[in-house]
């Protein structure tokens, strides 16, 4: 479960000063509704993406219900497990 500042709040900050775990859960929440986003939002997408990509990627660091235990490295939409 995703704890942390709201889209309102991190949209005055730059994507630079966010945190992996918001970076992480706003990439995952705008993916799944890609189909529906206009303009702004897929451009606010992109820009998650080009700093999740600056940043070499998000790491994982703890288990929930859809994921293990073991250490997996999220990159350009694909996760490497190790």
């Amino acid at each position: 479960m995703y704890v942390g500042r709201d889209m309102t709040a991190l949209s005055m900050i730059s994507k630079s000063e966010w945190k992996d775990s918001e970076l992480a859960f706003f990439h995952h929440s705008l993916q799944q509704i890609t189909p529906y986003l206009n303009a702004e939002g897929q451009s606010i997408h992109q820009q998650i993406i080009k700093e999740i990509e600056a940043r070499g990627g998000l790491q994982r660091q703890e288990a929930d219900y859809t994921h293990g235990t073991h250490v997996s490295i999220f990159f350009r939409n694909h996760f490497q497990i190790f």
